[in-house]
């Protein structure tokens, strides 16, 4: 049987008896609306990607995505553990401490099952699902589960003698340093509650204490029975404690007035600072060279917006060490600038900027620039993607004048519109680089809080992100290499340069 749909749902036709077949199940054919769609472009890493996060949720389930536009191509998606073959998805770059761990429970009639994995990294991953799907913003599972986290390695500290009764309790920063986790929750539609806008947030207050009793079960039982292990990521969390309490030491000497020769010495001549001591409306411009820096300081607001340009490309974070990152220029001007620490000891709380701003060319250059930034901060101050205070400048591609009036455009879009609107008689000029404008077009369009655009960094999903980072900055240029195939259409595009028309 076959049949047609239009337009949102509309029949056409009626219901059609094609004839006999052996097969069974539905097949489901469609094609975008071009009265709705532009112009659509399927990604098949992206359908890829979507078809795998089910198989991994499902166990047993076989996706299968294939591509027929080009020469064929096919991949199957199918996992015994589907959380386990997550967090091995997740880790394959970082050097794992233990066997991922798999658990299942049930409490007060919500089912909780997951998969944990420490590593050598200083970051926490934590992926959680409800019912198939992602909740991205977290939600009472999560808090759930981390409180489980916490008071499971406390307990265990204090009964095995690395914590006395006097010490303080380790705090769950430092006890999921490292951590990998994947919960999934099967919930009655009665329990079920979403929040927030998107419904990405898990508002179900049961899934909290269930998601505790399970996730706190399964670890203890790890523990006591894996002793090594335990002892090992004990001795781990220690010195994740360690290195925190000293960074915060190191902050609080420096805002106190000790300390400050070392910092004071590394952003000596480099960094335009703001007027104002107030963390909490200052905002930090990393701008590509020193002629868009001349152009920057001179046009910004001076009370509340500090300077830093950037000499050349940063170091690739993701191939380097803490170490070497501590000892590249440029890097560790960004760090002494914010003052909120590196890694593991980064605290976005403590950060003498509530907004850093990355301000770059338009150009391939500036996009690599800015990669490469983003992977310092994503792998070094991921705090300060979750508190939503990295962000980027969009400077203007275009300025086109007529008649004493200027317009400055973002996209060729906007420029084929204003052209067809003056019809003739203007002047456009391509802007190559942020230099190319004086200190007052810098500031009336990219600096300006009051005319500026600039897009918030954010990590919309976990697992994506960190697959991203390691395809595109790691060691492996076939998974580069791949992705672009998949995922880049290359179109040649007219440059405009100074023009008259």
């Amino acid at each position: 049987w076959s049949m047609t749909f239009e337009d949102g749902g509309s029949k056409i036709g009626k219901l059609e008896k094609v004839g006999k077949t052996n097969r069974t199940g539905s097949t489901v054919s469609f094609k975008p609306d071009p009265s709705i769609f532009k112009s659509v472009h399927f990604s098949y890493s992206t359908i890829c990607e979507r078809a795998q996060e089910d198989a991994f949720l499902l166990k047993g389930l076989k996706m299968i995505v294939r591509d027929q536009r080009k020469e064929e191509r096919e991949v199957i998606y199918q996992y015994e553990d589907g959380l386990k073959a997550f967090i091995e998805e997740v880790n394959q770059d970082h050097t794992p401490m233990h066997d991922s761990i798999s658990f299942r429970g049930e409490s007060n009639q919500i089912v909780v099952e997951g998969c944990f994995q420490y590593t050598d990294e200083y970051q926490e991953n934590i992926f959680s699902f409800t019912n198939m799907v992602r909740t991205r913003d977290g939600g009472s599972h999560e808090t759930g589960a981390k409180q489980a986290f916490t008071k499971v390695f406390n307990e265990y500290a204090r009964k095995n003698g690395f914590l006395k009764e006097k010490d303080k309790g380790f705090d769950g920063n430092d006890v999921r340093e490292g951590l990998t986790l994947v919960i999934n929750l099967t919930i009655p539609e009665d329990y079920l509650q979403f929040e927030g806008q998107t419904k990405e947030k898990l508002g179900t207050p049961e899934a909290k204490p269930a998601t505790e009793t399970v996730v706190s079960e399964n670890l203890r039982y790890f523990l006591e029975e894996n002793k090594e292990i335990a002892n090992a990521l004990v001795r781990k969390i220690i010195k994740a404690a360690q290195a925190r309490n000293a960074a915060r030491k190191a902050r609080a000497d420096i805002r106190n007035g000790k300390g400050k020769n070392r910092s004071e010495r590394v952003l000596s001549g480099k960094l335009a600072s703001a007027q104002s001591k107030d963390a909490r409306r200052k905002e930090l411009y990393l701008v590509e060279g020193d002629s868009a820096g001349g152009s920057a300081k001179q046009g910004r607001d001076s009370k509340y917006q500090a300077i830093l340009p950037l000499r050349g490309k940063v170091l690739n974070t993701e191939k380097a060490s803490l170490e070497a990152i501590e000892k590249n220029e440029e890097l560790n001007t960004i760090i002494h600038a914010l003052g909120a620490g590196v890694g593991a000891n980064f605290t976005a709380e403590d950060s003498n900027y509530y907004k850093v701003i990355i301000m770059t060319d338009a150009d391939d250059d500036g996009a690599h620039i800015q990669n490469l930034l983003l992977t310092f901060f994503y792998r070094y101050m991921r705090d300060l993607i979750t508190h939503e205070m990295l962000y980027i400048a969009l400077p203007p591609l275009y300025r086109i004048a007529k008649g004493g009036k200027e317009y400055y455009l973002y996209t060729n879009e906007e420029l084929d519109e204003k052209k067809a609107e003056l019809k003739n008689g203007y002047t456009i000029t391509r802007y190559k680089g942020l230099g190319e404008m004086n200190a007052t077009q810098l500031w009336d369009t990219t600096m300006n809080p009051e005319s500026r655009t600039l897009l918030c960094v954010t990590i919309e999903n976990a697992m994506m992100a960190e697959k991203r980072v390691t395809e595109l900055m790691g060691d492996k240029a076939e998974l580069r290499r791949n992705w672009i195939e998949d995922n880049v259409v290359f179109t040649l595009e007219d440059d405009y340069k100074e023009v008259s028309a």
